[in-house]
């Protein structure tokens, strides 16, 4: 297993754990989260990383229990992407102008947090390598994601409710959204906001 964190900052030689800005709500037991700690992602889910740092998106792709009609519906003609990554406009130039420095983190100084693909550090970590990764789509393109821009992100607000697996990053900077903390999630997975 592989573990990233990424930034827009190029040279970070030492995490520090730190609170998170926007507190979130939290199921019982779990409020230790909104605490200091250094943030990291797995390898299968550092795919919600390349964008721009403050860049509101919902990424989804199909599971093995997804249905037909949700992946026909959410998915469409791209059926066969690994996932869907779906910005505002009003970001697509920040996205196509963006870069992101991926930094390698090392295993043994991190817990998983329960959250999909999330892991967390209470101590200091050196990273152990740092790649730049500065053609976001053409990262995305490489990995078989497909890039939907759209006016809104709010008409996905339903997606949470589908066969489909969704992670929505940031969406308190997505116009129209709401306040952070806005429940949309199925019984039994995590609320990301």
């Amino acid at each position: 297993m592989r573990l990233f964190h990424f930034s827009d900052s190029p040279d970070i030689s030492l995490f520090k754990p730190r609170p998170i800005r926007i507190h979130v709500e939290r199921p019982a037991g779990l409020e230790w989260l909104n605490g200091s700690l250094v943030w990291a992602t797995d390898e299968a889910h550092e795919l919600l990383y390349l964008f721009p740092r403050e860049c509101p998106r919902i990424v989804s792709w199909s599971l093995p229990d997804t249905n037909l009609s949700d992946l026909e519906r959410w998915m469409g003609s791209h059926s066969h992407a690994t996932a869907i990554a779906c910005i505002e406009h009003a970001w697509l130039s920040r996205f196509q102008s963006g870069k992101v420095y991926r930094y390698e983190m090392p295993v043994q100084d991190f817990e998983p947090t329960g959250e999909v693909g999330m892991w967390v550090s209470r101590k200091n970590v050196v990273p152990t390598d740092v790649r730049v990764i500065s053609s976001l789509d053409a990262e995305l393109a490489l990995r078989n994601i497909t890039l939907r821009v759209m006016d809104r992100l709010t008409p996905l607000k339903s997606i949470w409710q589908s066969s489909l697996h969704a992670s929505g990053i940031r969406l308190r900077n997505a116009q129209d959204w709401g306040k952070p903390g806005w429940t949309h999630s199925k019984p039994g997975r995590p609320v990301i906001v």
